[in-house]
């Protein structure tokens, strides 16, 4: 048996241009041949090389091919009869299976879960079920064969299910007149297999870069070893490993792929020839390659040996941010040698996200080979935006993100939607949620004070524009998951209709659109397969759809301005289109436990004993041809930098076990990979020039006439800690917004107890009648029934209110029985008018609760449902709430009934939990508490006069340590920069 034609370039070599150089030298320009390699970016790459391999001269190329996307057109059948059934389509083969997971929930007795959440499931399912047919295992009969009565119950049943669903598959497929696309692919290439078995091309075909030992490619690369012009071309075969070690090399090791591919062959390491003599190994290849080594044989780590590291570097990133700044650096540096390339590799899709972004502040627009996730383009986006929004029910968050989208109209020019989005968004949607669906959000607009008539017209067209979805989710009724989406395309193209242009010229355009209209084409007809579903599934659906599909080139290209060009040397590589190719410097980057290599999974379906037991492939041989792929690449330019960024998601990253090993054997050695000065590049591009400047705190002094002349009680203490505040909200005229979605919080909690004991005090004043703990319970579920609150927010705050109804008239009961009370105020309002420098001052306040006692005196109780101020800060005029409403009573402010000395000053602390309440009297004694109301008085003219002096600044937090009420104005004075901290105290 003559020898197998195979052959290995070696790492470190220009594994692309070596063959286009060989093949020209042996069979020149002849375009009667076929070269098959892996990829299609791999084909595309060797294009290239022959082009550089002639200076760019055209020639007639032979045909070259990818294995991975092998069709009846890339391949030469000759003569050989070949009539497949078509492959079935992703969308109707994922139908098909979901029906086959609903029968097993429904035949288990399980709930069923969603569709998406089932789609998903049938999508694992699929993989299995290729990933079977590339091994070449009939899994039905593989699956029979395994012991169920050894595995757990939930396994049983699975297995149960597995071998019913594959049995089953075969028939609907031919029902169907279809094929699986991988048992497609697996045909095709054993038929071109026998086709060149039965008869030898005339022709040179060459099969290169292969890797791993999937039997239909070994097979076809056994005849092509075989044939009398046929050679294999491997990459990067370590010829210089002990042959004891290659015998017991694990899955995860770089070279364990090889040596199943060299096991499926029948062939040896001694049977593949060198490229050309004199090509070895490069330095770096021997040196990863030791320092990858089994631990069996780590006893050559203390040998002495040469430690090449030139060209190699290391770069610790602090966070992926910083790792992609550096890295965009470091690509942008790289091209200032002329005709130099850069490449970034990484399996990490946010890492080139954020890589293209940071490349864009150079002007650079890197080519993205990998692509970007259809779901994350403008017309996906939107689409998951409105199903987002309809199923929890236009809640403001979901509902302005949809309004605000790019591609959103509503009929208007882009612009105005986004006006009228700002005015519905001020005039409803801040603080808390409204009510759901159209006619809350109506409700709501009728119920603000807001006058703008682009908010209620913005509703109008929403309405009408989202009428046909909102009357299927809205209804209650399960629906057909086809009509679902029909009805949300129809949605989609209402909402991006413009004043200028149809919605579905501007929804379906370019790449992405085009993209996204065929999957809905292909998804729709294989729905309707599929049994009603909750209507609420739909974002999850449309996820589970857009699951996996990718626009390639779009997030590059979405970034261009006129006249603007990807960048012809500047490249961002996956690890797939990684294979084979070369560049000038590559960056190894997202090099992290979980990324690169990959968390192995072995899938919902089979444990990794049934995986074994049924002859599939392990899962760990991902990282074998993962750290496969990191040698190569790290060998396949002069300059190399390996990036693994210290935080991960915000968590501690631990570096890719290649690295640790490598540093590891350096270590032993002193030595350690060099640091790549990237990071100081990075670090340097957002430093100012020059020395920093510290901020100044601000200093505002306007003018008299323009500071407040009237302020409420509660804003005192406010001017006491934060004038600052003060200045931004009565004079810069500034108020935050709420927030949107406002949680509902112990201010609200707080205005519900104070709205019921308001009910409460008005129908029954100073009377205490036997009733009145009745009556409080009444008041109280009063109050909360004119909040309008979410039924389950209601549900968690009736306990509560009912404990401190109790407990209010356990305190009354006790109080009225030795207090004569002739009158009660509840929330009176009071004006008291104060001379300064500069004229009147206004004082404003409403008085929680009054009481006006026998012998004339007044009771001041203020009700609590937070924090109550403590004794001291009371003392301190810190805290000058109650001590001034006393002052405001003495002076006649809240009417002659409530005018008079106070002569009992208390906080009713109002939890209503385990301890529903607590009356806390801070000045008990008379003497200490008319002293105390007096020195409020003094002090808020004292304060009044220095704020009328044009010389007095309002100053931010002037006072450290002292509590500001109002922290909402900490940002606008910038308090981080000059304050000398990390974050906003606010």
């Amino acid at each position: 048996m003559s020898r197998p034609a195979l052959w290995s370039i070696p790492a470190g070599h220009a594994f692309l241009d070596e063959m286009a150089r060989r093949w020209l030298a042996d069979h020149g320009e002849l375009s009667d041949g076929v070269i098959l390699l892996p990829t299609r970016r791999a084909a595309r790459g060797l294009s290239e090389a022959f082009l550089r391999a002639t200076d760019g001269r055209p020639i007639l190329l032979p045909r070259i091919a990818a294995v991975g996307a092998a069709d009846e057109a890339a391949l030469t059948l000759g003569g050989f009869a070949l009539d497949l059934p078509p492959a079935m389509p992703q969308a109707q083969r994922l139908a098909a299976l979901s029906r086959l997971v609903l029968a097993l929930e429904r035949a288990s007795g399980t709930p069923t879960a969603g569709l998406d959440a089932t789609w998903r499931l049938a999508r694992e399912l699929a993989a299995l079920m290729d990933e079977a047919e590339r091994a070449e295992v009939p899994l039905a009969t593989a699956l029979r064969a395994t012991v169920p009565e050894e595995l757990a119950a939930h396994w049983q049943k699975t297995l149960t299910f597995l071998a019913i669903a594959t049995e089953q598959w075969p028939a609907i497929l031919a029902d169907a007149g279809l094929m699986d696309p991988v048992a497609r692919q697996v045909r095709l290439l054993h038929a071109q297999a026998e086709a060149w078995e039965a008869a030898a091309p005339a022709f040179p075909v060459w099969m290169a870069g292969i890797a791993g030992g999937i039997p239909t490619v070994a097979h076809l690369a056994r005849v092509v070893a075989a044939l009398p012009k046929g050679a294999v071309i491997l990459h990067g075969l370590d010829r210089a490993m002990a042959d004891e070690v290659w015998d017991t090399l694990q899955h995860g090791h770089p070279q364990a792929g090889m040596q199943r591919l060299l096991g499926a062959l029948g062939a040896t390491r001694g049977d593949v020839r060198p490229w050309r003599e004199g090509a070895a190994e490069s330095g770096r290849a021997g040196l990863l390659a030791r320092a990858l080594l089994p631990a069996e044989a780590l006893g050559s780590w203390r040998e002495a040996a040469p430690l090449p590291l030139e060209g190699m570097f290391r770069l610790r990133a602090a966070d992926q941010q910083q790792e992609a700044l550096a890295i965009a650096a470091i690509l942008r540096d790289a091209i200032e040698t002329p005709a130099a390339t850069a490449v970034l590799v990484t399996p990490d899709r946010a890492l080139a996200a954020r890589v293209v972004a940071e490349l864009a502040r150079f002007g650079i627009t890197a080519d993205d080979s990998a692509g970007e996730p259809l779901a994350e383009s403008p017309p996906a986006t939107l689409m998951r935006l409105i199903a987002r929004a309809v199923a929890d029910g236009l809640a403001p968050v979901p509902l302005l993100s949809m309004l605000k989208h790019p591609l959103a109209a509503l009929g208007l020019s882009p612009g105005a939607c986004r006006a009228a989005a700002r005015a519905l968004e001020l005039a409803c949607l801040r603080g808390p949620r409204p009510p759901s669906r159209l006619a809350g959000l109506r409700e709501a607009l009728s119920q603000s004070r807001s006058e703008d008539l682009l908010a209620p017209m913005l509703l109008d067209r929403l309405e009408e524009a989202l009428r046909p979805l909102l009357l299927l989710v809205e209804g209650g009724q399960v629906q057909s998951p086809a009509v679902l989406l029909a009805a949300l395309a129809e949605a989609a193209e209402a909402i991006a209709t413009t004043e200028n242009a149809r919605g579905d010229r501007m929804l379906w355009s370019a790449e992405e659109g085009e993209a996204l209209a065929t999957m809905i084409a292909e998804a729709l007809p294989a729905l309707e397969s599929l049994p009603d579903t909750d209507p609420r599934v739909l974002p999850g659906l449309l996820d589970a759809l857009l699951e996996g599909q990718v626009v390639r080139g779009r997030r590059a290209l979405r970034g261009l301005g006129e006249g603007g060009s990807i960048h012809p040397r500047i490249f961002i590589w996956g690890l797939l289109e990684a294979r084979l190719q070369s560049a000038d410097v590559i960056v190894l980057g997202g090099l992290v436990e979980g990324v690169w290599p990959p968390a192995t999974d072995p899938g919902p379906w089979l444990s990794r004993r049934m995986r074994a037991e049924a002859g599939l492939p392990s899962p760990e041989e991902i990282i074998g041809q993962t750290a496969h792929d990191f040698v190569s690449v790290s060998c396949a330019a002069p300059t190399v930098i390996l990036s693994a960024p210290r935080r991960l998601a915000g968590a501690p990253a631990v570096p890719a076990r290649w690295l640790k090993r490598l540093e590891a054997m350096l270590a032993g050695g002193q030595l350690t990979l060099p640091e790549h000065p990237a990071l100081d590049w990075a670090r340097a591009l957002d430093q100012p020039a020059g020395a920093p400047q510290p901020v100044a705190p601000p200093s505002p002094r306007p003018a008299v006439p323009l500071r407040p002349r009237r302020l409420s009680i509660t804003e005192i203490e406010t001017w006491l800690a934060d004038p600052y505040a003060i200045h931004a909200r009565h004079i810069l005229r500034l108020k935050e917004l709420d927030p949107l979605d406002q949680a509902t919080d112990a201010a609200d909690y707080g205005r519900l107890v104070h709205a019921g004991m308001q009910h409460f005090l008005k129908e029954a004043g100073a009377d205490w009648r036997p009733d009145a703990p009745l009556r409080l319970r009444a008041a109280m579920e009063h109050a909360l029934g004119d909040a309008k609150l979410r039924p389950a927010l209601a549900n968690w705050w009736r306990p509560r209110l009912v404990r401190i109804a109790d407990w209010i008239a356990s305190v009354e009961t006790a109080r009225r029985a030795g207090l004569s009370l002739t009158a009660i105020g509840a929330e009176i309002p009071g004006e008291w008018e104060l001379r300064g420098p500069a004229g009147a001052f206004l004082l404003r306040g409403r008085a929680d609760r009054i009481e006006r006692r026998q012998d004339g005196s007044l009771g001041l109780i203020d009700y609590k449902t937070g924090t109550v101020p403590t004794e001291k800060r009371v003392r301190e005029g810190h805290a000058p709430q109650l001590p001034l409403e006393a002052a405001m009573a003495a002076a006649g402010a809240f009417g002659p009934i409530f005018s008079g000395a106070t002569a009992e000053m208390s906080y009713w602390r109002l939890r209503g939990g385990a301890e529903p309440g607590e009356v806390i009297e801070p000045v008990p004694d008379q003497a200490e508490l008319a002293a105390l109301i007096a020195q409020s008085e003094t002090a808020l003219l004292a304060l009044i006069a220095a704020f009328d002096d044009p010389g007095k600044a309002y100053l931010a937090r002037p006072h450290p340590g002292r509590a500001a009420r109002d922290s909402g104005y900490g940002r606008l004075a910038r308090m981080a920069e000059w304050a000398g901290v990390g974050e906003d105290p606010a």
